[in-house]
């Protein structure tokens, strides 16, 4: 998949416009991410398929957050795609980035996360050496099939300061998860916060939207179209939000937000758990 015309015009618009943002500063007009969750060889293929059109035809650079080792049942959709790793250097080769998704993204731990939206994580409380080793063992994996993992994504948001330290050590600098409206670091990583699961108009700061193909139905897919459509020339990658960004720690209106963000997040997914339970 090579970069098409569109993406070029694309990059030229970005290219030519001076963004209002900076080291420490939320960017104005907003930018924006496509992060894709639970890819491995077993993923829905026909549901993952409808996307690639969009980000070939508009030049997105998405995160591509490849599982290593799937053991988890509930991703595993189809037989494994022979083609599956052969698409995804692909992509990668047409500028995403691939990320760590976990290791076998089985979900058993209930360690809290520095991220606590889930009750249960796979990497969260787990020993510090535990989860060095599975990240080690991902990262060979990814690389034994020719990609080129620099980001980490965890199942679920779950992951504590014992996983940063794994993550460092094993040359891992930058995340992708966090409320804020800048990238920002703690802990000695860099986070591209992921604050959106649905495309959602906003006037400044950065956005990552995180679709999830397997369960994403056809009009998940036009809104994500037209969306893109729209604010084409606002959609931004890895490489150039760690550029132009200049992750920095966050200063204290930032902070605020991201506790108030953090606590709605929390309280819409007590509000669904509550709702669901009713249904019963």
């Amino acid at each position: 998949m090579g970069p098409s015309s569109s993406w070029r015009k694309c990059q030229n618009r970005n290219g030519s416009k001076k963004l209002q943002g900076g080291k420490g500063m939320v960017p104005r007009p907003a930018q924006y991410l496509l992060r894709f969750d639970d890819l491995c060889p077993t993923v829905a293929r026909a549901q993952w398929q409808r996307f690639l059109p969009l980000i070939e035809e508009f030049g997105i650079r998405p995160i591509l957050a490849v599982v290593p080792d799937n053991q988890d049942y509930e991703l595993k959709h189809a037989e494994p795609d022979p083609e599956f790793w052969a698409r995804m250097r692909s992509m990668e080769a047409a500028g995403a980035t691939i990320a760590l998704h976990g290791f076998r993204h089985v979900c058993n731990s209930k360690g809290r996360s520095l991220v606590p939206l889930h009750r249960h994580s796979e990497f969260a409380g787990v020993r510090e050496e535990t989860q060095r080793e599975w990240i080690q063992a991902g990262l060979n994996i990814l690389r034994g099939h020719g990609l080129k993992p620099r980001v980490w994504v965890a199942p679920r948001h779950g992951f504590d300061r014992s996983t940063l330290k794994a993550l460092r050590k094993e040359g891992i600098g930058v995340l992708s998860d966090g409320l804020a409206r800048v990238p920002f670091t703690r802990g000695g990583v860099t986070w591209i916060p992921q604050q959106l699961w649905r495309p959602v108009d906003k006037s400044k700061g950065l956005w990552t939207i995180c679709v999830h193909s397997n369960t994403a139905h056809g009009s998940h897919v036009d809104q994500l179209l037209a969306f893109v459509r729209q604010h084409v020339a606002q959609f931004t990658s890895v490489d150039r939000v760690l550029a132009e960004l200049k992750p920095t720690k966050l200063d204290l209106a930032e902070r605020l937000y991201e506790a108030f963000a953090l606590w709605r997040a929390k309280a819409s997914r007590t509000r669904k758990r509550t709702g669901r339970r009713s249904k019963r």
